[in-house]
């Protein structure tokens, strides 16, 4: 694992090489600024990660019910999801559906989502590739207040076949506005070999959006942005993603944030506010605010380019976290905090009208223990935040 500074420093990474050298063809972005380390963030809190379990399988996302105070629901990407009460495991998996799943690398059950009426209806929505590394995103149903779900309530929503076993995306949210958001990556391989980022025809490399509480198996949403675009795929919400692994709804404002993993030179983290839909960010065309495909004079007309980015000298895969909106913590509110997987290092964003007003890491004071393989973020019902790790663990940040 790479140790971090001692110090909180200011990253000022955006348009930078991974030498610190200003890039050849920097565009104009939210996050452009100069390269290297700056004076220390000010204004973050101390903090420290307290564990509260460990002994999971490979966790991999954690919710909560609306309104359920009591329980931490836990992804195993073995198939499992488990729940936590009172610090504990419960013996019994509150869903197994394991036999359904080829888990390993990229692949598994990989995401969560609690219907916003879930204490009437019971109803949840999972992300998982099958036995074959397909996509499917399904509902499943539990009985009020029930700690184990009912396996065999699948109904399939969205089914999409995956052309490689990597680059799967796999996270599930509901916005502010009622609707399913489903995150899903290229398709994988290596540069999008069959640019799926920026072809409106597959589900490939993008945010879909859908109505589950309509249709069958669900309805779009009318203002979905690609609605009457011949041949587009309507569930499309936005496009030009390479591996949206982990994404989140800010919940007091509605803003979306995207972790999308990169390809061999920056990992970044792209933004919409609150019902702003048909961004493309760019993949393959650019990585990042980096042309790709071609190596320079690409087309950064319609864009959408990243509120922040950090090269390969900082960590090699992004793991989206959440904007900060609990109580314990005051300085940290309003500030989404992230981390990359390979490094164990975090960074800390703050954005005003799109702007970056804020940026900085905050390894030394979140992570003093060097957790490492950080695969997930959770927030619970108060807003209090949450770290996974491959090992097994579950972390509350908490106020050093």
């Amino acid at each position: 694992m790479r140790k971090s500074a001692p110090l909180l420093v200011l990253l000022l990474l955006s348009a930078c090489g991974e030498d610190g050298a200003v890039d050849p063809e920097p565009s104009p972005s939210p996050s452009s600024g100069a390269c290297g380390a700056g004076a220390p963030v000010s204004g973050t809190p101390s903090l420290t990660t307290q564990l509260v379990v460990r002994g999971l399988t490979n966790p991999i996302d954690l919710q909560t019910p609306p309104g359920d105070r009591q329980r931490l629901f836990v992804v195993e990407q073995v198939g499992r999801i488990r729940i936590v009460r009172a610090g504990a495991i419960v013996a019994t998996p509150f869903l197994d559906i394991a036999a359904r799943i080829r888990s390993g690398g990229e692949q598994g059950l990989l995401g969560l989502a609690f219907h916003p009426r879930y204490a009437d209806n019971g109803r949840f929505y999972v992300n998982y590739t099958d036995r074959n590394g397909d996509t499917h995103v399904s509902e499943f149903r539990a009985p009020v207040n029930a700690d184990v779900a009912d396996p065999a309530s699948e109904r399939e929503l969205v089914f999409v076949d995956q052309p490689f076993d990597n680059h799967n995306g796999g996270g599930l949210a509901f916005g502010n506005d009622g609707f399913l958001y489903i995150g899903l990556g290229d398709g994988g391989s290596g540069g999008d070999p069959f640019r799926n980022g920026q072809n409106l025809g597959t589900a490939l490399g993008k945010m879909l959006r859908i109505d589950v509480d309509r249709g069958t198996p669900f309805a779009v949403p009318g203002d979905n942005p690609f609605v009457n675009t011949p041949g587009a795929d309507r569930s499309i919400w936005a496009y030009g993603l390479r591996n949206p692994y982990r994404f989140s709804f800010d919940r007091a404002t509605g803003d979306l944030y995207i972790g999308d993993v990169g390809q061999n030179a920056v990992e970044e983290i792209d933004f919409a506010p609150s019902g702003a839909g048909q961004r493309n960010y760019g993949w393959n065309s650019m990585e990042g605010t980096r042309c790709y495909e071609p190596r320079s004079g690409c087309d950064r007309e319609g864009l959408t380019l990243p509120v922040f980015e950090y090269p390969r000298d900082f960590g090699c895969s992004v793991t989206g976290g959440y904007v900060y909106r609990g109580q314990a913590i005051a300085g940290l509110r309003g500030t989404y905090v992230f981390a990359d997987y390979c490094s164990g290092r975090f960074g800390a964003l703050r954005l005003q009208n799109e702007q970056l007003v804020l940026q900085g890491e905050i390894t030394s004071t979140i992570n003093p223990s060097g957790l490492e393989n950080i695969t997930s973020f959770g927030v619970d019902q108060s807003g209090e935040l949450y770290v996974l790790t491959g090992e097994g663990g579950v972390y509350r940040v908490d106020p050093s």
